[in-house]
């Protein structure tokens, strides 16, 4: 089935055409039609499959056919989202399938000077996406009113009750006055956060799950290098030479880490951007920006805060510079790749004190991760992406020692 099909405006079939979007992924063609018909929806679907556009889609309609004009007389949905990365990432999507419709949207976080973001309230908007702080900061300043709201969407919901913002769930639920619709959209969810969910739809809500026993794309292939902690930053710096073209992400596990590893990557001539918490919004957004147009750095190191709003599609590879703490965080991580019919590919270095991290991310994902071996033997049967690393075995010994004199 094709969008052109759908009872849409036909503005929004407009958009979704030039955006590329033909036929809806398996999560649009399920939850638009509940979310038409005005249903709760819990919605579970791996990273990449477009779960963005399966909310907004139909909000979207539904506030044009209910406009009369552009003019705005109040907020009718309210996006909630964990990272400000995400909000903006949600933003952008929201705003290029509102062209030319009667629907304004606008984007709040914090870590930016609020008197802009409030004149733009002023000035009339219909879709929210906020992240929590910010949002209640000026619900509190009276500046954010919530009696128009209609539908709630809650996206990213186990990250976002797993942070414990379940009491700011329920408190702007229980603000919001008017009967309103209430959708849960998520990757990954497990049975605790399931039951929190459930608390806050309606009895009948609809559950709809694509691939649950997939937690991640097929268009991912996954591999595992063992190396040591100290070896890293030299494994990193040959898998980098070795794929001069496409887009690279590196995840680390903390700020300190991040900063060191472009470090490391420029003392070695290699170009890279770090995104983490510590950097201030409008640094953050820039490095975003740069990334996705492909301006500057090909390589961006991050942290786990920026996995799940990390929306560039040709990313070739992931790699996994350390393992995450939560064996969830892998599944975000790698999302970043992969995505929509794309192929991409996941490599893990993974040291000796990671190992038992490494089993767990296994029987999660329920899949096999290749290893490439390091050693002088025994050299796994090479796919595609493993090709080009068979150079990283062949030349191990003599860069390790040259790297190891450069310390």
């Amino acid at each position: 089935m094709k969008f052109d099909r759908y009872y849409i405006d036909a503005d929004i079939k407009k958009n979704l055409a030039k955006l590329g979007f033909k036929r809806p992924t398996d999560i649009q063609f399920k939850t638009i039609p509940s979310i038409m018909d005005g249903e709760d929806v819990l919605a579970i679907a791996q990273t990449g499959t477009g779960k963005t556009a399966a909310f907004a889609i139909p909000v979207i309609d539904k506030i044009h056919r209910f406009k009369s004009s552009k003019r705005s007389y109040g907020i009718k949905c309210i996006v909630m989202v964990p990272t400000r990365e995400l909000a903006e990432q949600i933003g952008e999507v929201f705003k290029r399938l509102a062209n030319h419709t009667r629907v304004k949207v606008f984007t709040l976080f914090g870590g930016v000077e609020q008197d802009r973001q409030i004149a733009k309230l002023q000035d009339g908007i219909d879709v929210l996406i906020a992240t929590p702080g910010r949002m209640f900061d000026l619900i509190n300043q009276q500046e954010i009113r919530l009696e128009g709201v209609s539908t709630l969407v809650l996206d990213e919901a186990d990250h976002m009750l797993d942070l414990g913002f379940i009491e700011d769930i329920r408190y702007i639920k229980k603000m919001l006055k008017r009967s309103h619709q209430t959708l849960f959209f998520s990757a990954t969810i497990n049975d605790e956060i399931k039951k929190l969910a459930y608390s806050q739809v309606k009895s009948e809500a609809i559950r709809i799950q694509v691939s649950p026993q997939d937690k991640v794309s097929k268009n991912i292939s996954h591999f595992v290098m063992h190396v040591e902690m100290d070896d890293k930053r030299f494994f990193l710096e040959r898998f980098l030479q070795d794929h001069p073209e496409g887009k690279v992400i590196v995840f680390v596990r903390t700020k300190v880490r991040a900063e060191r590893v472009v470090k490391a990557m420029a003392r070695a001539d290699i170009e890279a951007m770090s995104i983490h918490g510590d950097k201030d919004q409008s640094e953050r957004s820039a490095v975003m920006q740069s990334f996705r147009e492909g301006v500057g750095a090909r390589v961006l190191v991050a942290t786990d805060v920026s996995a799940r709003g990390i929306d560039v599609p040709d990313v070739e590879y992931v790699i996994n510079y350390d393992l995450p703490e939560k064996v969830e965080n892998y599944v975000h991580r790698i999302g970043r790749t992969g995505r929509g019919e794309n192929k991409g590919e996941a490599i893990s270095f993974c040291s000796s004190d990671e190992k038992e991290v490494l089993h767990e991310i296994q029987e999660f994902i329920a899949q096999p991760i290749s290893v490439i071996s390091v050693g002088k033997e025994d050299y796994v049967e090479i796919t595609k992406g493993e090709q080009d690393l068979q150079a990283l075995v062949a030349e191990h010994d003599a860069w390790l020692r040259r790297g190891k004199k450069k310390k």
